[in-house]
């Protein structure tokens, strides 16, 4: 129980970040889009947005969900990269943008993968659809459940390709929502990072659909998309100075005008932004503990934490330590020993957990007693 306590109060502590770190409303930039949002990996925060929960088509950034689903059931071990996935009728009659699978045409997952996230293979996100949930249908009932469970109110998924359909519907913020679950997997980095590659034992060739991938520095990916009804949209990310961001770009007039869209949102936040680390020298600490097997117990800070602060700010980021003075056992890991205060200037940014990292059990009354008598014959 106390394990959840602390972890619950850390999760409040990273969403109260996010507040903290928004941009000022319309901060002097503006974009040639429906909707465009900018948002910080790590702590989920929103830099920049325009029109964010606005429902819109996203093309085939619909395929963010497609891979992060394919990735997830990498991770559980459902799926393995080397399995040969055989292609249906249906994946094979996609239409759009393809690698052209023939009916019956035998592919590895590994390069389905590379197929959707390169070359935006519609046939290839089927395929893989199919293979997961044994139908399309049936996988885009999974798509929905997911996005709910990450909170993406603003959709609606009635396809794994983002081909154009009635209801077919997100958002900025829920694309930022999904591509930064999907940047969790480092897996999928190593496909939305290949510029040009190829299939079928170099017979077929495959030339990045993300622009940056070639042009823009720390470009780690992810996915772009377009229709005659959605327009050009992409969700792109890159990682400069240990710091990711997510710009995410929706019904832009050009191909053009989206990539300069997306190369504005990540220039602003790299330029105006950073992470600062909070390590400090006094942690871990060896709290004391009364009446434990143990006479300490260690304390530290949950997980490494840092604070996304305006660029000007970085150096003006301090940190006050407030520790309990002993524990009393049993004491659990995770237990709640002490706070972190973090202050940007003269104002309180967040206070942090301190928790125990180990467990000390309670001595029992015969281990008591035989440490009393020990105590007293050292005395004597």
């Amino acid at each position: 129980m106390r394990k959840m306590v602390a972890a619950l109060l850390a999760a409040m502590v990273l969403t109260a970040l996010v507040p903290a770190a928004r941009a000022a409303e319309g901060d002097g930039l503006s974009v040639p889009a429906r909707a465009a949002l900018l948002m910080e990996r790590e702590t989920g925060a929103v830099l920049w947005e325009q029109n964010a929960h606005e429902p819109l088509e996203p093309a085939s950034v619909t395929k963010v969900m497609t891979l992060l689903l394919a990735a997830e059931a990498v991770e559980r071990g459902t799926l393995t990269l080397e399995e040969e996935v055989t292609a249906s009728a249906n994946a094979a009659g996609m239409g759009g943008s393809q690698v052209y699978l023939k009916e019956g045409e035998r592919m590895t997952v590994d390069e389905l993968l590379k197929a959707v996230a390169v070359a935006s293979g519609n046939d290839a996100a089927v395929a893989l659809a199919e293979r997961l949930a044994g139908s399309e249908s049936a996988f885009v009932e999974r798509m929905n459940g997911r996005a709910a469970e990450l909170g993406m109110e603003d959709t609606h998924f009635c396809n794994c390709t983002g081909l154009p359909a009635e209801g077919h519907l997100t958002s900025a913020y829920d694309i930022a929502l999904m591509s930064r679950e999907l940047l969790r997997h480092d897996l999928i980095r190593r496909y939305t990072g290949i510029w040009m590659d190829s299939l079928r034992g170099g017979a077929f060739q495959l030339t990045n659909t993300n622009k940056l991938v070639r042009t823009y520095e720390g470009i780690t990916g992810l996915k772009t998309g377009s229709t005659s009804s959605a327009g050009f949209c992409i969700s792109a990310s890159a990682a400069r100075d240990g710091m990711e961001l997510i710009a995410v770009v929706l019904g832009a007039e050009s191909s053009a005008d989206r990539f300069a869209a997306a190369r504005t949102l990540l220039d602003y936040g790299f330029g105006g932004w950073a992470m600062a680390e909070l390590a400090p020298e006094e942690l871990p600490a060896e709290i004391p503990v009364r009446l434990g097997r143990s006479e300490t117990v260690p304390a530290a800070l949950e997980r490494p934490a840092r604070l996304l602060v305006r660029r000007e700010q970085a150096g003006a980021v301090t940190s006050e330590l407030t520790l309990a003075e002993e524990a009393e056992a049993p004491v659990c890991a995770g237990d709640v020993l002490g706070t972190l205060s973090v202050y940007v200037g003269e104002e309180l940014a967040c206070e942090l957990p301190v928790v125990a990292c180990g467990d000390v059990e309670r001595l029992t009354f015969g281990e008591l007693f035989s440490r009393l008598l020990g105590e007293l014959a050292m005395a004597g």
